[in-house]
Parts: structure tokens; sequence; C-alpha cells
């Protein structure tokens, strides 16, 4: 196909599904649904092993005598690790695929929990913390991907926001793990704390595997019987699977009238040459995906969740809540609301948009850190308990919570993994999780240093200060992504116009 008439059918089409945006969603494919929930079990392992280790570390600094210096690191170590898996992962993604990606991911991670649920010393815990940390990398870069590439076009909001909501129901399981397995001997509860994560690797390694294989890898590999096959599956109709083969051969660089069952794709199509494109000489288009990917990675906990869900019992503590079983169950409270909205999330995501979700969960985290902020200095400033304070502390934790995960947590995910062009995809999406990761280590290796630097209520006044720099790059820097295919997005960021009119809810 000419790429002018693919260029005309690609807006006339994204034309009809504006025009149509008022009605009924379209129905999830129950295939494609269950592909994306076995394969965002390996974001539940990392979300618990997150907030888990919350927790944990009030047990493991009392059980193996270590400073704070030393639980920063431990709670850190993990991003620093991360972002070297992420960074492999994508290049492993493109030879051995999506599905056997996640496998890896798996054993890895069994690897690292039963070193930490073992764990004698803080030299074996900070070894089995960096291996898990390389396995979160790679659960981080595979499980949105996979979902995207699996999803049409219409449910591909709700479809790749679940590894998110994944990451969330597992820090909510690690935080009543904490509350659970506290009440056992200090030596043995922080260890089944951390070991039991293992558990749920096991069956993923195995799950995974009676899973598709994502169509766009298999096109990648010249695979085009298997591709087709399995879009039937995942499609609800046989015209529905028909074009989205056509977008894929099209994005692939493959003659559209192709019949052969396998072909021999150029090595520039199966991931060869990736980095150039990405980094040395991308196209104008490409530097805007770029950018929009690691700006909103960067973003995302330059903001402080990661403060806020690593460190909550210490918030509350400082906020005045003084009994640790006060203080585990404000910490569950956190897990329940942040679960419970990314959940809302996933169902506004392909019917508000991405771009109306962002700005507005943004717009929120900036009031909520800004009162957090201050309710903590007027905490710390105070002779006596202010009852006043305390409360609105908490409940301004919460509402950040509540605005986060309503918007930045789940869209970073979505955003960024669906908006590389197909051969740069796996790669592309592993930058923006080695800057998320790095942003994560960064914060969560110095929340301590830096509240005690400059008061805790200092640092969320900086964290809110990130939040207002954040809303306006995503106002900027981010068009809306709604209903338009993942062979479409090199369009969305092609032309000035298309920005403008995604600014005003067009795209």
């Amino acid at each position: 196909m000419e790429p002018e008439k693919h260029t005309d059918m690609v807006e006339k089409k994204a034309s009809m599904e504006v025009e149509g945006s008022g009605e009924a969603p379209e129905k999830i494919n129950k295939i494609a649904l269950l592909c994306a929930v076995v394969g965002s079990i390996i974001s539940i392992i990392f979300g618990y092993d997150t907030g888990v280790m919350s927790g944990a570390m009030i047990f493991i600094k009392e059980d193996l005598k270590i400073n704070d210096v030393e639980v920063e690191v431990l709670a850190g170590i993990l991003n620093i690790c991360a972002l070297v898996g992420s960074l492999a992962a994508g290049r492993t993604s493109d030879y051995i695929g999506r599905r056997y990606t996640i496998v890896v991911a798996s054993i890895i991670f069994l690897i690292g929990s039963i070193l930490m649920g073992y764990g004698p010393n803080y030299p074996v815990l900070m070894t089995g913390r960096c291996i898990a940390g390389l396995g979160v990398g790679f659960a981080l870069m595979i499980a949105p991907v996979y979902s995207a590439e699996i999803s049409s076009p219409a449910t591909r909001g709700r479809l790749t926001a679940l590894p998110e909501l994944c990451i969330s129901l597992g820090i909510l399981l690690g935080y009543v793990s904490n509350y659970v397995f506290g009440k056992l001997s200090l030596t043995l509860g922080w260890r089944l704390m951390l070991g039991i994560a293992g558990v749920p690797s096991i069956v993923l390694a195995f799950g995974i595997v009676k899973m598709p294989e994502s169509p766009r890898w298999l096109v990648m590999q010249g695979r085009l019987a298997e591709a087709k096959k399995i879009l039937y599956l995942i499609s609800n109709t046989k015209e529905e699977a028909e074009a989205r083969f056509c977008d894929i051969l099209v994005a692939a660089g493959i003659d559209e009238n192709c019949k052969e069952d396998v072909i021999e794709v150029p090595k520039s199509s199966k991931g060869e040459g990736v980095w150039k494109e990405l980094l040395l000489r991308p196209t104008p288009p490409v530097r805007r995906i770029l950018i929009a990917a690691i700006g909103i990675h960067f973003f995302e906990h330059a903001t402080g969740i990661e403060a806020v869900v690593l460190y909550s019992p210490r918030i509350f503590k400082k906020a005045g809540v003084r009994s640790k079983d006060k203080l585990l169950l404000a910490t569950v409270g956190v897990g329940v609301t942040k679960t419970l909205f990314i959940l809302v999330a996933t169902f506004l995501l392909d019917k508000a948009g991405r771009r109306r979700l962002l700005l507005t969960s943004t717009g929120g985290m900036i009031v909520a850190l800004t009162g957090l902020g201050f309710c903590l200095t007027m905490v710390e400033h105070a002779k006596e308990q202010l009852t006043w304070a305390l409360s609105l502390s908490i409940v301004s934790v919460y509402v950040f919570v509540v605005f986060f995960s309503i918007g930045l947590g789940p869209i970073t995910w979505v955003y960024s993994s669906e908006i590389f062009p197909l051969k740069l995809r796996a790669q592309g999406t592993s930058i923006g999780v080695a800057v998320n990761r790095l942003t994560n280590a960064t914060i969560s290796m110095s929340f301590l240093s830096i509240y005690k630097a400059i008061t805790i209520g200092g640092a969320f006044f900086m964290f809110a200060g990130m939040a207002i720099l954040a809303w306006i790059f995503f106002y900027f820097c981010l068009p809306e992504t709604k209903g338009r295919s993942l062979e479409e997005m090199e369009m969305v960021f092609s032309k000035s116009k298309d920005t403008n009119k995604s600014r005003n809810g067009i795209v």
C-alpha cells in the first residue's frame, strides 16, 4: 500500500473513531483479557515486594541492627538493579519473544525471593534484593508491552492499565503481609514476608507459556500465519483481525498483500539498529515520542509516590501516630486506596482519555502535596500534638494517593507502552522504564536524608514543586492517544496540528 493512501485511511479511521466516541465502549475480547491478566501477574509480585519492604524494614532494622543509611540502600538498590534489568529486557524480548521474557522475569524473581527469605545477614539480604531488582526491570518493561500488543485500540487503555493495577494489588498484599506476619517472632516474621513472594513466580512461569505470543512480535520475526491466527483469537470479529493484521504488516514494512506463511524479514525489522534510530538519528516524531516517554516516567516518581508508598509508616509516625499496629493499619489503608482508584482509572482511560485524566490527576496531587507539606511542618514545630494537623496529614496522604492512582500511576505505563513504533517499542519502552527506576531509586535512597536536611514538610513542598513542573510538561508535550491504533502513533506525534487538536480533546 502506498504511504499516502495508508495515511488517508488512518486519518479517516481516526475521524470515525472520534465521531463515534460517544458510543458504548467496545467489548473486551475474553482471550485478550486473559492474556493481559496472566501477563500482569508478574506486576503483582513486584508490587508485593515494594509494599512488603515498607513494613519489613522496621523489623529488619531491629533484627540485623542496621542504620538508616543501610535501610535507604536496601530500599533503593532494587531500583538500581531494575534499571539494568529493564535495559536488558528490551533486547531480550526482541530476541526470544514477549512471553518467554515474562518467564525469565519470573525465574529471576524466584531466586531473589528465596535469598531474601533466607537472609541470615545484611549482605545476603542485599544480594537477594539485587537479583529481585533485575526481575523488576524485566517485569516493568514487558508486562505493559505484552498487554498493549495483545489489545485492540478501543480497549487498550483498560488492558494496558492492568499491570499498574496489579502493582497496587501487590503493594496492598505486601502491607497486609506486614500486618499478619508482623505478629510472629522478630527473626521469622520479616523473612516470611519476603520469601513468600516466590510462590506466584512459579505459578506464572508455567501459566504464561500457555498464553499466545504477541502477534506484533511474530510479524517482526516473519511468522505471518501464526500472527494472523492469534489475531483471530484476540479480536472480536474477523474484519477487526484482518484490519489489525494489515496495519501491523504496513508498520513492519511488509507488503499488506503478502500471502506467505513465513517470510524472511530484514534485520532492521527485527530490532537491529534500534538504538541509532532512537538516540542518534531519530526522526522528529520519534524524538517527540522519546521525550514524552522519558518525561512521564521521570515525573511519575519525581512527584513523590515512592516516598509515600515506601515510607508511609514514617510519615504517619512523624504526623503523630505512635502505635506500631496503627502505623501498619494506616499503611494498609494507603494500599487499599491505591488499588481501588487504579481500578476506577482502568474504566475511565478509554472513556475520558489519557490526557484529561493525567492533567486532572497531577493538579490534585499538587494540592495534596502542598497540604501535606504544610501539615507536617506545623506538627514538627508544635510543642504539643496537633490533632487537626495529624488528621489533615493522613487525609492529604490519602488524597495524594487517590489522584496519583486515578491518573499518573496507570497512564505512565499505558502511554509509554503504546506510543513507540513497532520495531522501536521494546527498547524504547525499556529506556522509559530505566528512567523510571533511576528516579525511583533516587527518591527511595535519599528521602530519609532529604527530609532530615530540609524537614519532612520541606520534602513534600519539594514534591509539590515537581508536580507543578509535571503538569506543565504534560500539557505541552503529551497529545491524546485514546482510540488510536499502535500503528498510528507516529502520525499523532508528527504534526503540530495533531498536538493542538489533542489539547482541545479532538484527537
